[in-house]
């Protein structure tokens, strides 16, 4: 076991824990009021070789990269670049076709484009092929009218919203360069991966599991054969694909480092990239919000911009905190991201048995690991009183 900061016996002991119940690898990373307070990684990254999880094992983390993209949005409508109730039409004159010239890049944002398909016959080549991506949903016809239902993009919303970012940047950089000069080099979340390098690619866990999970899946939604689990994604060249929506991959780290920015109203370490008064729009919920989800067989309580929202009983996720001001990310398998506006904590957790979030007794096993976490929060605001 690996504990960077602090050596903490709640953070150990929640470790083992989750090992005990299931987990493989896994790795947290939390910041309270800015500051990092856990760090730590346990477990192993590599079963068949016994490599152990370390400081510098890379995870995929699947839809938390969502939380990210949906950041470089807002960064770009804090800039003027971006109407966010504009047609995304505006911005990719290309989309205006077969009946989406009207979806805005909020509906966009909170799954409500009526899109939600994967272009027929994707590949990983195809997938990594981001002209080719593009184009294709460039001449979707929706499956959905627009605006009306709640259906949600489970990888190809990537796309949609990074050529968004792609298109309004003065500069036409590729998404991953956008993400990486952008938010992750400005906050030194240098280990956040939007297609990860040769040289680091022994860096990257392993994963177990993942290939299945309940959708209603009539539409190409999630295709086997990019489907977000173990099979497509231990492969290198998903791991290498610049994938906006599902391919991050990352230390926990890192990924708490984006979060922790969110929970301080827009800003870490001296660094803004966005106002409070725009974070703080980031809890409102969707359009529809109590309406079913055409895609998700569960309850889904999601946000107008991009990211879930906690607090709703019997549908946000309670590991997340029981309150309106949290907005969080979970990916494929149980990687999970979060940011609490009000506690003023972000938390990073990433892993690599993508089968442990059907652990469900005694205990999830990431349980242990948030009620650690809270204890020390706990200590640390009383501290301050």
């Amino acid at each position: 076991m690996t504990i960077l900061r602090p050596p903490d016996r709640r953070i150990t002991a929640a470790l083992d824990r989750a090992l005990e119940l299931g987990e493989t690898g896994i790795s947290v990373a939390a910041y309270h009021r800015g500051e990092l307070i856990v760090n730590a990684v346990a477990g192993v990254g590599d079963v068949d070789k016994g490599t152990p999880a370390d400081e510098r094992t890379l995870f995929p983390v699947f839809s938390v990269t969502k939380g990210v993209t949906a950041t470089a949005v807002h960064l770009q409508a804090e800039r003027g670049l971006v109407d966010l109730q504009a047609p995304v039409a505006r911005y990719w004159p290309e989309f205006a076709v077969n009946g989406k010239e009207s979806v805005t890049v909020e509906q966009a944002l909170s799954h409500r484009a009526g899109i939600p398909q994967m272009p027929e016959g994707v590949t990983p080549e195809f997938l990594a092929d981001w002209e080719w991506m593009t184009e294709r949903v460039a001449g979707f016809t929706p499956i959905y009218e627009p605006g009306t239902a709640n259906a949600y993009h489970v990888l190809v919303w990537g796309w949609i919203v990074g050529e968004v970012v792609r298109r309004t940047d003065p500069a036409r950089r590729p998404f991953d360069v956008f993400v990486r000069e952008e938010i992750t080099g400005p906050l030194g979340a240098d280990d956040f991966h939007l297609g990860v390098t040769d040289a680091d690619l022994p860096r990257v866990a392993t994963l177990y599991g993942g290939n299945e999970f309940s959708i209603v899946d009539e539409h190409n939604v999630s295709p086997k054969a990019v489907f977000p689990g173990s099979d497509a994604h231990n492969l290198r060249t998903m791991q290498q694909a610049v994938d906006p929506g599902a391919g991050a991959v990352s230390t926990a780290d890192s990924v708490a480092r984006i979060f922790a920015m969110l929970a301080e109203g827009g800003a870490l370490n001296g660094v803004r990239l966005l106002s409070p008064e725009r974070v703080a729009t980031f809890t409102r919920p969707r359009e529809g919000a109590y309406d079913a989800d055409k895609v998700l067989t569960i309850p889904v309580w999601f946000g107008a911009n991009g990211f879930w929202l906690g607090g709703e009983a019997g549908a946000s996720d309670p590991l997340v905190g029981d309150h309106r001001e949290v907005i969080y990310s979970p990916g494929a398998g149980g990687s999970l991201a979060w940011a609490d506006l009000r506690d003023r904590l972000a938390v990073a957790i990433c892993h690599n048995n993508m089968d442990s979030p059907a652990v469900v007794d005694p205990e999830r096993t990431f349980a242990p690991v948030v009620r650690a976490i809270r204890e020390i929060v706990a200590e640390r605001e009383e501290s301050t009183r």
